[in-house]
């Protein structure tokens, strides 16, 4: 819908005039007509988004004209004017679904204050309308912050807060519970379009045809139960970021829309002909293998190219272990506030289950998992029973006490160390600063530790 356009009903000419004058001096594109009949045709061609409308008009009232209004758009603001300023007329407007009312004549300043009424309301319509839609497409896992320190997974942050300030479409890929959609919050949160909205889609969720409304909106009659006007999730989130999660579970008669969409920029509802400017900025997610997909035929190459601007790949848990320790710890407090649990800390068990387990249901499984834990935890240190994760506990001790067999020929701690720092410099091709990262420590502990290695004797002392 145009921002700012109104049409003006009145059958006194010199009044109609008037308010046209008043509506086009405060910026409005304004149409007016001269009766019921007149307008309900002009409603019926266009869009509207304040009719403002006599209430005494010859053969049709202005309440049919509200009427009509109503039906064509449910957001339209209406307004009705009236000589004759009884308490009856006002309450019989506003029981028809007037959102004002105000006694002719008025003056520019009077209908400046009811049109500043009506835009306030209108905010608070759309505002709870993409709350609502915010509300039902979020995840019922709970929410997985921004930890770790593993190298892939600091490469894939700082790539998503380098684009964040941007325009850019970005294709977040990764395993289901990767944390895919915090990373699309924080893309959001980066931009210039932090104060528009963020609306989600779960591509997997609805069939072809929910979808296609779901995304680009209806016309009243589009298809069987379209009994009004909606607004589609490209509307709502005019402004701000449309994130489309499981992309490539996108139907192909859907894919085709979505790329004209992203190549020009525009679309129409389903059942309309009016074009409207997606001022949207995309982010996509998957756990697909989409080059798979577009090699067997079920996904649009074009369309890939068109989301993968700026591909953004996270890493498995599995493949970040050295994070597992803080993430279950983070979660341990947020569970234990949220719940008035008893259990502060992982037991030694409990921790070398949570360190060696596959997660494949990745950090999304593991708040689970230490969620479960606090709600059944029976004391203030949870253990490898309470995970869970008995069996992985048992495998561990085994193994270690196996270890204890060699222990003897085991280096000092002094050549693990130095074993450790060495590998992780290796896996960074020699950046100190991202391996210090990677480590806990700062660069300049890792030059002490440089030149205690150059003094005499280290070598004898290490035991290397």
């Amino acid at each position: 819908m145009s921002q700012r356009t109104a049409l003006v009903i009145d059958d006194d000419a010199l009044s109609r005039e008037f308010l046209v004058e008043t509506l086009r001096t405060s910026g409005w594109h304004t149409t007016d007509a001269g009766s019921a009949e007149e307008a309900v045709r002009l409603l019926e061609q266009g869009d509207f988004r304040l009719v403002l409308t006599d209430l005494r008009l010859p053969k049709a009232d202005g309440l049919a004209v509200l009427r009509a209004a109503r039906e064509r758009n449910s957001e339209t603001a209406v307004v009705v004017l009236t000589a004759f300023g009884t308490v009856t007329t006002a309450v019989e407007a506003m029981r028809a679904g007037a959102d004002d009312f105000l006694l002719k004549p008025a003056s520019p300043e009077q209908i400046e204050v009811v049109l500043g009424r009506c835009d306030a309301h209108r905010r608070l319509v759309q505002e709870n309308r993409v709350l609502k839609a915010n509300l039902a497409d979020r995840s019922i896992a709970p929410r997985q912050d921004i930890i770790g320190r593993n190298l892939r997974f600091i490469q894939a942050l700082a790539l998503a807060e380098r684009v964040a300030p941007t325009d850019a479409t970005v294709l977040v890929r990764g395993e289901s519970g990767t944390g895919k959609e915090v990373i699309a919050e924080l893309v959001h949160r980066r931009s210039a379009r932090a104060q528009g909205p963020m609306i989600r889609v779960n591509c997997a969720a609805l069939t072809e045809s929910l979808l296609t409304s779901e995304l680009f909106g209806h016309e009243k009659g589009a298809f069987t139960g379209a009994t009004a006007r909606r607004q589609g999730r490209f509307e709502l989130a005019a402004g701000g970021t449309l994130f489309l999660d499981e992309i490539g579970d996108l139907p192909q008669e859907v894919q085709a829309k979505l790329l004209r969409v992203l190549e020009t920029r525009e679309f129409e509802r389903v059942g309309g002909s009016q074009t409207i400017e997606a001022n949207v900025r995309v982010i996509a997610a998957t756990n697909r293998d989409l080059e798979s997909a577009i090699a067997r035929g079920r996904f649009r190459e074009d369309l890939f190219y068109r989301l993968n601007v700026v591909p953004v790949t996270l890493p498995a848990l599995r493949e970040r272990r050295e994070d597992i320790p803080a993430l279950a710890r983070h979660f341990l407090a947020r569970f234990t506030r949220q719940h008035g649990s008893v259990a502060k800390e992982f037991g030694v068990d409990a921790l070398q289950a949570l360190a060696t387990a596959d997660w494949p249901g990745n950090v999304r499984e593991l708040a689970n998992t230490v969620q479960r834990a606090v709600l059944v935890a029976q004391g203030p240190r949870i253990t490898a029973a309470e995970l869970g994760m008995v069996a992985a506990a048992t495998e561990v001790v085994a193994t270690q006490s196996a270890a204890l067999e060699i222990t003897i020929a085991l280096p000092s701690l002094d050549a693990l160390e130095r074993q450790q720092i060495l590998k992780t410099l290796e896996h960074t091709k020699g950046d100190r600063a991202a391996a210090a990262l990677i480590l806990g420590v700062t660069t300049r502990t890792l030059s002490n530790k440089f030149r205690l290695w150059r003094s005499p004797g280290f070598g004898q002392r290490a035991g290397a």
